[in-house]
């Protein structure tokens, strides 16, 4: 029997969260996230998906150039805007010949137009501005003068302003107000488009909306707050569809006798006679392999427990509360009735990361199913 784990990307729930998106900031344009293989769900085929249904003003956004050029190789005609811009006048020849918008946050990339103003000609870019983030930008007193120096090598005079807001997905914390407020100081009296919001702040800051809002997260259908628990900030939370069900099989049921130990470092012992199901899924193909005894899963629809170390290749669960369970049976891991946020607090990580690692070994399947 092949080995069966596999990645099923629901197209229409992709659709469906970026009609959220356009529900939640009606009158801002939409920057699709897609970077990092479009959060582990195929950069290809999710922008080609979404470029069915952005509309031609809006754009995507991706980290690196070779993102971007791998977006036009399949033909994407949208703006493509790459956050983290350019490194060598190399990648200034790729941004004249793929027509890329770069994000400019750095001195080193402003120095680099002026050493090559020739490339430098008419290049679409965004100015980030740090308003407290402090990863990538320029500080509030710097804006103006990197503003004008790159109107002077010669850039699209349309040069956009932007920010990050390091803390977005806490709506107890002060700090994206403190962001939104400084940000708005700095671009006053400027007329150039500007954008903020993440998915958290187009849900939860309205403030932040800008002329652009930049969703990432929960294009995937993945909830963006810290906490699902907390009083959701408006009902869009709820309409937002998980994008990828990731599955496996039962390859095995054993009965373990009472007292006995459940794989490596026998850290799981059975507490009676039992069913143990053995799940063709482990850390080779991106599950997590610190997620502990108690994690949920799925057999059947039905929820049973993780037990035991998770293995390269394999998980072993609990089938006490399963006791028809057969081999062939199916099993899911995270996707529509099992959030991908649940296993990712049990695994003491987030649900960014758990998409980003299933592993290309993992079958790809792409559906468009309601």
């Amino acid at each position: 029997m092949s080995r069966v784990t596999r990645a099923t990307i629901n197209l229409a729930a992709l659709k469906n969260n970026l009609a959220v998106v356009k529900q939640a900031a009606p009158a801002q344009k939409v920057m699709a996230v897609v970077k990092a293989d479009a959060y582990g769900h195929g950069i290809a085929r999710i922008a080609q998906a979404l470029a069915e249904v952005l509309t031609e003003h809006d754009a995507f956004a991706v980290a690196s150039i070779d993102e971007a050029v791998m977006l036009r190789a399949v033909g994407i005609t949208h703006s493509i805007v790459v956050l983290e811009g350019f490194n060598s006048s190399a990648d200034l020849g790729l941004i004249q010949q793929h027509n890329i918008t770069v994000v400019i946050h750095h001195l080193s990339q402003v120095i680099l137009l002026e050493l090559h103003p020739e490339q430098a000609n008419n290049i679409k870019c965004w100015l980030k501005i740090d308003t407290g983030m402090h990863r990538l930008g320029f500080a509030p007193d710097d804006v103006k003068k990197m503003y004008q120096r790159l109107l002077n090598v010669g850039v699209d005079t349309d040069i956009g302003l932007m920010t990050h807001l390091a803390n977005a997905d806490d709506r107890q914390d002060p700090k994206s107000e403190q962001q939104i407020e400084l940000f708005h100081q700095i671009v006053s009296g400027n007329p150039a488009e500007t954008s903020l919001a993440n998915s958290a702040a187009i849900l939860g800051w309205p403030a932040a909306h800008g002329h652009w809002v930049r969703p990432g997260i929960m294009l995937y259908g993945v909830n963006p707050f810290i906490s699902s628990k907390e009083e959701e900030p408006n009902k869009f939370v709820s309409h937002l569809n998980p994008v990828m069900t990731l599955s496996a099989a039962l390859i095995a049921i054993n009965k373990i006798s009472k007292d006995e130990t459940i794989g490596y470092g026998s850290s799981w012992q059975c507490p009676e006679d039992m069913l143990v199901g053995v799940v063709s899924i482990g850390y080779g193909d991106g599950y997590p392999r610190h997620a502990p005894s108690g994690t949920p899963v799925l057999v059947n629809g039905k929820r049973v427990e993780l037990i035991g170390r998770v293995s390269m290749d394999m998980i072993m669960v609990d089938l006490r509360e399963q006791p028809d369970a057969k081999v062939g049976d199916e099993v899911i891991l995270w996707g529509e009735d099992l959030a991908v946020e649940e296993i990712a607090v049990a695994a003491g990580t987030i649900g960014y990361e758990l998409l980003c690692g299933v592993t290309r070994r993992v079958t790809f399947e792409y559906t468009e199913a309601e």
